[in-house]
């Protein structure tokens, strides 16, 4: 990594705003990842002003210097109306071209778009094909629903012992859907220790909303140890 994205990466978990301030500089030299990374802080509203319309526009100078992640986030404006309005197809459009440039997002949410029937007819099969395509990525957020789909049969034979590995592989990645699928199946086993290790860990970084609905679900949990956890972990809900 060039030297001053690490600062400017390092800036961002303290001074944010010095950080976005520096990322708008190198942007408006031209930088097609600095226009990307910016584009990101103003679409959540990081170091910056919130603003969807100016963040598609960054968006829109990398994708024209050809980051991949960029047409990605394009696609995702269209999909959310991020800026622009809502429009499935060019958010199908542009993560198909994403795609072919290896983004593992891009093609998570391509996967996404076909589960959902979004621009795209609806196809599990098809989805399921994709979600594989970015788990071999390393995505772990994929390596999730291709669990959810090997454990419900969408687009596939059922496979329980399957849907654990990847629940297992989705975890260990990080992503916290994917520890809350893999704590869920080693309860049903009695391993109720290591299903807690997991809920801590997704607690650490899931979203409060996530974090409340987890919380309901476990409050009814036949497990002692679950229900304990959300009294512990979930006070707020």
């Amino acid at each position: 990594m060039d030297r001053q994205y690490e600062d400017v990466a390092a800036l961002l978990r303290t001074q944010p705003t010095l950080a976005a301030a520096k990322l708008r500089t190198l942007a408006q030299l031209g930088d097609p990842h600095a226009q990307l990374a910016l584009g990101q802080l103003l679409i959540n509203g990081v170091g910056t002003k919130l603003d969807v319309r100016e963040a598609f526009r960054w968006f829109r100078a990398s994708a024209e210097a050809g980051v991949p992640m960029a047409l990605n986030m394009i696609g995702r404006c269209h999909e959310y109306g991020f800026g622009v309005p809502v429009d499935y197809l060019q958010a199908a459009t542009y993560y198909l071209n994403a795609s072919k440039l290896d983004c593992d997002w891009a093609i998570y949410n391509y996967a996404q778009l076909l589960a959902h029937g979004r621009g795209v007819e609806q196809d599990r099969k098809a989805a399921l094909t994709w979600f594989r395509l970015a788990a071999s990525h390393g995505h772990a957020r994929a390596m999730n629903f291709v669990g959810m789909y090997c454990e419900n049969g969408w687009g596939t034979d059922r496979d329980p012992d399957e849907a654990q590995a990847w629940y297992q592989r989705s975890a260990k990645g990080g992503d916290f859907r994917g520890q809350c699928s893999y704590a869920s199946v080693l309860a049903e086993q009695g391993r109720t220790d290591e299903a807690v290790m997991w809920l801590q860990k997704a607690a650490t970084t899931t979203t409060p909303r996530f974090l409340s609905e987890l919380a309901t679900m476990l409050k009814q949990s036949p497990h002692e140890a679950l229900r304990q956890f959300a009294k512990e972990y979930c006070v707020a809900s």
